[in-house]
């Protein structure tokens, strides 16, 4: 008889949710200028789609200021394209091989919509947890049908999961309440 799951590989993939989520929310604006913001940036570059980062360097000169050095000066305008179209409303300013990009002050229009984007990531960290356990739970049950694991310990276990899903999903949310009283403190 084996122990049913791996608990510590359901742990590895649901900390990879929650770092995605992590990586995801620190892209949000807030009040300071992060040279994250751009992270969602794609550039049209050499045939393909490319992250802003693998064609130009990104600084943060001053605190409501991000500078963009292209690397390549034939790619200025499509870096230039690729910011103002990527719904985050900046508005790059050219000179020359270079942008400099300030931030707008955030109204509270724009900071709801922040929270209302954090929230969309946050519940896509969610499903990504959810779904582990999902997996996790097949395997107890698909264990204990073929006989691999008795029914006593495929419930402590089912119960472990569970109990490593609710964690995650509360540091989920815990995060997301940070992250929505940074974007609304004015």
């Amino acid at each position: 008889m084996s122990e049913g799951v791996d608990l510590k590989e359901l742990k590895r993939r649901m900390d990879g949710a929650i770092s995605a989520f992590k990586h995801d929310i620190a892209s949000l604006r807030t009040g300071r200028a992060s040279a994250n913001v751009l992270d969602p940036v794609t550039v049209e570059a050499y045939g393909s789609r490319m992250p802003l980062n693998q064609v130009a360097n990104i600084t943060v000169p001053e605190p409501r200021m991000l500078a963009v050095s292209v690397w390549d000066k034939s790619m200025v305008n499509a870096v230039d394209r690729a910011i103002r179209e990527s719904n985050l409303g900046l508005n790059p300013i050219i000179d020359g091989q270079n942008l400099r990009i300030p931030l707008p002050e955030l109204n509270e229009e724009r900071r709801r919509s922040l929270v209302k984007l954090a929230h969309d990531y946050a519940e896509k960290g969610k499903v990504a947890i959810r779904h582990v356990r999902r997996d996790g739970m097949d395997d107890l049950k698909k264990a204990e049908k073929d006989g691999d694991i008795s029914q006593d310990i495929s419930r402590s276990q089912s119960e472990k999961v569970q109990k490593m899903t609710d964690e995650m999903i509360s540091e989920v949310d815990r995060l997301l309440a940070d992250k929505e009283k940074e974007i609304m403190q004015v």
